[in-house]
């Protein structure tokens, strides 16, 4: 399969002969980055917010799902869970999404704020890839992500959610959570195309570069 990275929390995953899902579309006024012009089968939605639900964005999606639950689409198995606990005036409701492509599972955190629990975690089953929040700014700081990833125990790891020269918003910087990893320079990659055979036994983070 392949993951491309538009900025800010917005994927693309695509496999041969499976339905393609686009995550948390942007407004690029809000947001900063480039317009996005995509097409997709699904668009996934974490939370109610212009950097997350611009659904204009996306072409010819036929599914939207925006809460919790579990679909089987075109082939993709989606479990979608609901974290963030209670509703606070600062703190909106947040769904995680763990996308199974034939037993490659994706999962996207979306604006998770605090480490998932046990029953959160034994919900969503094993992930072998995890987009993760990492820059603060409503989502994980650096050190919660760090403590996440530890709790998940992902193959890979894909920051996303942090400060670029393009955002418009208020994040930390990648470079705090490289720190935190303990990891030094990580060459960047344009998108992310891995099989399940290919997968690296040690958890890794995999910098991806945002698509203009």
């Amino acid at each position: 399969m392949e993951i491309t990275w538009y900025g800010q929390s917005c994927f693309r995953l695509t496999e041969r002969g499976s339905a393609s899902v686009v995550t948390d579309p942007f407004d690029h006024k809000v947001a900063g980055y480039s317009a996005l012009k995509l097409k997709s089968d699904i668009v996934t939605v974490s939370h109610e917010a212009p950097g997350h639900n611009f659904l204009e964005a996306v072409k010819g999606y036929k599914h939207l799902l925006d809460g919790p639950g579990e679909y089987e689409i075109g082939g993709v198995f989606i479990t979608a869970v609901r974290t963030n606990g209670k509703k606070k005036d600062d703190q909106p409701r947040n769904t995680l999404y763990v996308f199974d492509y034939d037993g490659l599972s994706v999962a996207h955190l979306g604006d998770l704020r605090e480490v998932p629990t046990r029953s959160q975690v034994d919900a969503l089953g094993e992930v072998n890839i995890a987009l993760v929040p990492v820059g603060d700014g409503g989502g994980l700081s650096a050190a919660k992500a760090a403590e996440a990833i530890g709790v998940l125990d992902p193959n890979i790891v894909v920051p996303m959610h942090y400060a670029t020269p393009d955002s418009k918003l208020s994040f930390d910087p990648l470079d705090k959570f490289i720190k935190q990893m303990g990891l030094g320079i990580i060459e960047s990659e344009t998108s992310l195309k891995i099989t399940k055979g290919s997968l690296p036994e040690d958890t890794r983070v995999m910098v991806l570069e945002y698509q203009k």
